[in-house]
């Protein structure tokens, strides 16, 4: 039972590959003869298989907004709304980093006291330095992004 199949697939196998490209030859006489393979140096392609058949895809276009303009009726907004959009971010982000700048410093004097009361750094003290080491990177994120606000 396995065999037919296999058998038919040993069969069709050299057709699906020699079925890739199409040339047309021309002889001395002018004779035009089409193959699927290359018989002599004047055969040219006239078809290829279909992983050539598809074009190029196109580059990609480096500029500014300008070059992507918005579709029409796409709403736009007023350039002091988004400033105030602006300026609202920038004030929550600054709030933020002073509420991080707090949690960081009492997560530092939890460490300090976990570490005085265990005698040193610790595996009861891991969780303290991962809060430390937490909020330090959200200091870092934060200040990240208000660095592109400017």
């Amino acid at each position: 039972m396995t065999r037919c199949p296999l058998a038919l697939l040993l069969v069709f196998l050299p057709l699906s590959a020699s079925a890739q490209s199409i040339y047309k030859c021309i002889d001395a006489a002018g004779g035009i003869t089409y193959a699927s393979s290359k018989l002599d140096k004047s055969c040219k392609v006239v078809a290829s298989g279909p992983e050539n058949t598809l074009p190029a895809p196109p580059k990609p276009k480096t500029g500014n907004v300008a070059s992507h303009p918005s579709p029409p009726g796409f709403p736009r907004v007023q350039e002091e709304t988004q400033k105030a959009r602006d300026g609202d971010r920038r004030l929550i982000l600054e709030q933020e980093l002073a509420s991080e700048q707090r949690n960081l410093d009492q997560a530092k004097k939890d460490l300090a006291e976990q570490e005085a009361a265990g005698g040193g750094a610790n595996d009861r003290t891991a969780p303290y330095r991962d809060r430390v080491g937490q909020h330090e990177r959200n200091i870092l994120a934060i200040q990240k992004e208000l660095a592109a606000l400017r």
